[in-house]
């Protein structure tokens, strides 16, 4: 066993505070490389890890964060990427102690990947190999992954630690006082799809204090056995007398020790404002408490980016839907050949709104490229709902390019016991941490009984093993054949579901429909036939969630088996009418107004077809300031209030803008290119010193969208260009980001020269960082916590 895994055994290990801070203490000037450093001042960075060593640090961080090519190229060091991590880790090992372990930190690349960004995963992972691949020939003794916004790089990331490194992973996302990710993930969502990856240790750092990292890790116990991670802040800065401080002290840093050792956290350190001080306090408070630890038991769960579902132990039954399969469906298949994605997209939301907890994702079909439509298939799924997915596909090439494109856990649709399909799909599962569907079948097909079957099971659940996939995470496919052809074989499927629970301790999956294929009346015979099923102990079934015999079969059984407590569910829905946007077996556009049909395509992130309903308004004889104003942008609102709601997140706000964007093209056609009556004059920058753009990028977006003119400056701004291009461009307002708490005083610096200028404009602040009473401390006009908020205020300021 590894050291470093051996120690998280027997104790909590402190790991060390700030690093940043206390190299701008140095010396290090505004707007330079800190892990340049590395290479010019190399006494300055040893020193730091010096004091953390004095101090108790167990860990120490190398000073490698920003040690990617993106990021290093803020500063011209891009092709000294491997010299910069070397030289990071050997000088957190000459500064160690003997019994002092040298993490090799990496962080986000500053990109977001597709659909929400531009960059492709496997350009990401090839960054990141980099880096590892340095971090590996330096001698590092483990990689800890640090202040993560986006689950996608972040899975990213780790696949690529796991690839090309054989060392201990500890894996740290940043959540905000709501308890989610910029981009929307809750703990519970990034901790699945974390451990399925194989790391060691997962949790968060920055972005609150104890409290709040207490609350984050708290959620994700509930849905991990691994190790935890705590790294919060000195509290939430505050400006004093110009400068930012955290405030809080080693004795607040220390009083939640007792609660994070309760719930399993082995490794506590600091981030943002914390010293040597708090780290000493930290492991001198260690000695007041117990450090032994017990994992829970692990448990089956998939993800996505915003949801977490469990399947077996005390979860009933799942309804996973059937309906995004080609199979028997003309008007699918054509979509797929046309690189098309709105059935996907509606079938998606209407599934889920009717009950289904997964969604199936089949694209296979004749004269369809299958690698492209299934990575196309997961982003629409993904955009439009919060279900995690189920990868339907006997092609592995399909399987892994999907596999890349999803944001969570997902589930594999499937494997079998026969050679090849354990050799090709259970390592895929592996890599990219899936669970997997395994079919009771063989080389030799369907075997007759349910003993045979059995010990079909019993092959895969090996083979899994072997590769060390955990057993909760492999579901049996105990094969539902029709009644119409083999009638006794019904009854051999429903003992394998018992045997298979009771011998082997394993979830079970059945198509159920299959049941009645060739008979009339399916419904009532699937759903006599899934009753049974589900008292046998069937815990996921692949069903049409839209057939409402089925679903009451399931509501009904869950009450008769004590799994509806007080048939408080069952009672909810058929006390009431349920709603849905588009109703079971209606005409999906029906006698809907051309102006709500543009409204719901906003809404729903409809790229494909938004072009079609846009031609459908000029030909009803709406003009483009109608189709805007009365269609569009409405449907962009209704967007951003759910986001307020936290209905939506950043995703799905991204794509209505992107959505949004296609059509504004259109319109941009009609009326020959001219650009459409502009809201107001908004110029954009991240400000001096700070190379963080995505928060502000995504601003911009919106503001054009919502019909501003945007002056995008790009990052690491002077005030001198503020002003300069502020008035030669003659804007309205300046909106100022930061996310560095090292860069906030730039935003006072610009403003003020703004102002001593003469430069007569609204100002608007906001970054991760910035907090209303520092935006009133410096004279800003407006504050923003978000991009829609600003948005927002910025038009509510503009409109007065």
């Amino acid at each position: 066993m590894n050291d470093f895994l051996q120690a998280l055994n027997e104790r909590v290990l402190v790991l060390d505070g700030a690093m940043g801070t206390m190299l701008q203490a140095r010396g290090l000037a505004s707007g330079a490389s800190p892990e340049g450093m590395n290479l010019e001042q190399a006494e300055i960075v040893a020193a730091v890890h010096r004091e953390y060593v004095d101090a108790g640090a167990d860990i120490i961080v190398t000073n490698t964060f920003g040690g990617n090519a993106p990021k290093l190229a803020n500063y011209g060091l891009e092709n000294r990427v491997r010299e910069i991590n070397i030289a990071g880790v050997e000088i957190a090992r000459r500064s160690a102690g003997p019994n002092t372990f040298v993490a090799a930190s990496v962080g986000p690349t500053g990109r977001f990947l597709e659909p929400v960004g531009d960059a492709e995963f496997d350009e990401i992972v090839a960054v990141y190999r980099e880096q590892i691949e340095a971090f590996v020939a330096a001698g590092a003794d483990l990689i800890t992954f640090e202040t993560y916004l986006d689950i996608r790089e972040l899975r990213a990331a780790v696949i690529a630690a796991r690839q090309y490194s054989d060392l201990p992973i500890m894996a740290q996302m940043t959540f905000d006082d709501g308890g989610r990710s910029v981009l929307g993930t809750p703990p519970e969502s990034a901790a699945v799809t974390l451990d399925a990856l194989g790391v060691d240790v997962i949790g968060s750092n920055c972005g609150l204090g104890i409290d709040g990292i207490y609350t984050i890790l708290a959620k994700m116990r509930t849905v991990t056995s691994l190790p935890l991670i705590a790294q919060a802040n000195a509290g939430l800065p505050e400006l004093r007398n110009g400068e930012t401080v955290f405030p809080g002290s080693p004795d607040e840093m220390i009083a939640y020790h007792q609660r994070l050792i309760e719930i399993g956290v082995r490794v506590i350190g600091g981030c943002c404002g914390t010293t040597p001080a708090h780290i000493g306090a930290m492991q001198q408070a260690l000695g007041n408490y117990p450090q032994t630890w017990q994992a829970p038991a692990r448990r089956c769960f998939l993800s996505s980016r915003t949801q977490v579902v469990e399947i077996g132990g005390a979860a009933g039954c799942r309804v996973i839907g059937e309906r995004i399969n080609p199979t028997g469906k003309k008007a699918y298949s054509a979509e797929l050949r046309e690189g098309k994605t709105a059935y996907i997209r509606r079938e998606a939301q209407q599934q889920v709104a009717v009950g289904a907890d997964l969604l199936d994702v089949n694209c296979g079909a004749p004269g369809v490229d299958e690698p492209l439509a299934l990575e196309q298939a997961v982003f629409a799924v993904s955009g439009v709902t919060g279900a995690p997915l189920v990868l339907d596909s006997s092609n592995p090439e399909a399987l892994e390019r999907g596999l890349k494109a999803a944001d969570g856990k997902v589930l594999i649709n499937s494997v079998s016991a026969e050679e090849k399909s354990l050799r090709v799909v259970l390592p895929l599962a592996k890599k990219y941490g899936a669970a997997i569907i395994g079919l009771a079948l063989d080389g030799q097909g369907i075997p007759a009984t349910a003993q045979d079957r059995l010990q079909v099971a019993r092959a895969i659940l090996a083979a899994a093993r072997a590769l060390d996939l955990p057993r909760e995470d492999l579901i049996i496919d105990c094969l539902t054949l029709t009644v119409s052809a083999e009638q006794k074989r019904a009854s051999e499927t429903l003992q394998t579901l018992r045997l298979v629970r009771d011998e082997l301790g394993l979830a079970t999956v059945l198509g159920v429909s299959n049941i009645s294929f060739g008979l009339p009346s399916r419904p009532v015979l699937s759903a006599g036939f899934f009753s049974m099923a589900l008292e046998a102990g069937l815990k996921a079934a692949i069903i049409n969630p839209k057939e409402e015999r089925m679903m009451d079969a399931l509501r009904a059984a869950k009450v008769l088996l004590g799994q509806d407590l007080r048939a408080e569910k069952y009672i909810a829905h058929y006390a009431h009418q349920v709603e849905t946007l588009t109703p079971t077996g209606s005409d999906p556009e029906g006698s809907v107004t051309i102006r709500e049909r543009l409204f719901r395509a906003i809404v729903e992130g409809d790229k494909d077809g938004v072009v079609a309903l846009v031609e459908s308004a000029f030909a009803e004889g709406l003009e483009s300031l109608q189709i805007s104003n009365e269609g569009l942008l409405p449907g962009l609102e209704e967007v951003g209030k759910r986001f307020g709601k936290n209905q939506v997140f950043l995703p799905q706000v991204m794509l209505s803008a992107e959505t949004m964007q296609t059509a504004f093209a259109r319109l941009k056609e009609e009326t020959c290119g001219q650009e459409m009556a502009s809201l107001g004059k908004i110029l954009m920058a991240t400000v001096e010193g700070d190379i963080h753009d995505i928060g502000k990028n995504i601003v911009c977006t919106l503001l054009e969208n919502h019909g501003f003119e945007v002056i995008d400056l790009g990052k690491n701004v002077p005030a001198a260009k503020i002003i300069e291009q502020a008035k030669a461009r003659q804007v309205d307002a300046v909106g100022l980001s930061a996310l560095m708490t090292t860069t906030l005083e730039q935003m006072q610096v610009s403003i003020d020269a703004l102002r001593a200028a003469g430069v007569k404009v609204f100002t608007m602040v906001g970054g991760a960082v910035v907090t209303q009473s520092y935006a009133d401390e410096i004279g800003a006009d407006l504050y923003a916590e978000d991009a829609l908020e600003a948005v927002a205020k910025i038009k509510q300021l503009l409109v007065k």
